[in-house]
């Protein structure tokens, strides 16, 4: 008579109840992930559909005539790239110096865990509370006047936090040898870092930046007080002027203009080429990441 070991029966069943475990979490992700891209793909042909019949030369190079309803979108493009510029140039060389020094200078105590926890707290504020504060410091306090720099600066501070956090991340992903190693050799501290640890961590820093700044550029609520203009039928002249921006027409076409349903394909073209620039910001920082990475293998 054949005797089973009962320790052997409990491990088989221990070993299938795993299996179907992991089989329906691997069946949710795979859901969710589907029913996501569809939502995505439901949004982007709906904005596709109804906005591309409006893209034309004049409306991407023409001023808006007639209260918005004529025309076309150049000054709120150029708005936006200037904006977008702006905010670069505060958040990239701010955030990537923090992230160097929280993560290689700093040493690991309980205010660097507090400045840390910080930066993600910032990162989840409404943007409308940055808005706020840009108002309350560059426009009112520094005394910018609402302009392209008071609202640069704004979206500049928004993304600080997402930027020192990918910056921080893509230099914890270096090895610590690389560290060990150059120190070893007789390099300073700096020398280290400068050669060995930011070449690795370029890509992804460069991941986090561009990510973050696309999502700046298609904000309202920041420069809603701190530049934009309802209608400026000419480009900004100085970093003092202010300005309009898709983000910003986008929701005045939508939700403020007296002829909204006269409109309504004008904000839909607005849309398809603010998806065009979101995209097109997505997709530097992929070729970026893959050029780096192609060149530090080379290496």
């Amino acid at each position: 008579m054949k005797i089973l070991n009962p320790d052997l029966k409990k491990t088989n069943t221990e070993q299938v109840h795993r299996n179907w475990t992991q089989t329906a979490a691997f069946l949710c992700l795979r859901l969710s992930l589907i029913v996501v891209f569809l939502i995505l793909m439901v949004i982007l042909y709906d904005i596709t559909k109804k906005g591309i019949g409006v893209i034309s030369w004049l409306f991407l190079t023409e001023a808006p005539r007639t209260g918005m309803t004529e025309g076309g979108i150049f000054p709120a493009i150029v708005g936006t790239f200037y904006v977008t510029l702006i905010a670069t140039l505060v958040a990239v060389p701010l955030g990537i110096i923090t992230a160097i020094y929280l993560n290689e200078y700093a040493l690991q105590g309980r205010l660097n865990r507090l400045i840390r926890i910080s930066l993600r707290n910032m990162a989840g504020v409404p943007s409308i509370v940055f808005g706020l504060f840009g108002v309350a410091l560059f426009v009112q306090r520094m005394g910018f006047r609402p302009s392209l720099l008071a609202a640069g600066m704004t979206l500049g501070l928004l993304t600080l936090p997402v930027t020192v956090t990918a910056a921080e991340e893509a230099l914890k992903a270096v090895p610590k040898s690389y560290r060990e190693g150059g120190l070893a050799l007789g390099a300073t501290k700096w020398q280290m870092v400068k050669s060995l640890v930011l070449p690795p961590a370029v890509p992804g820093m460069l991941t986090g930046v561009i990510l973050g700044l696309s999502r700046a550029a298609g904000e309202t609520a920041p420069i809603l007080f701190t530049g934009a203009a309802f209608f400026l039928p000419y480009l900004p002249d100085s970093p003092f002027s202010q300005f309009m921006a898709l983000p910003y027409h986008l929701f005045i076409l939508a939700t403020q203009h007296h002829d909204i349903s006269g409109v309504r394909p004008l904000a839909y073209g607005t849309a398809f080429v603010l998806l065009v620039l979101v995209f097109m910001l997505n997709l530097s920082a992929v070729l970026l990441r893959y050029r780096y990475r192609k060149q530090i293998k080379q290496f």
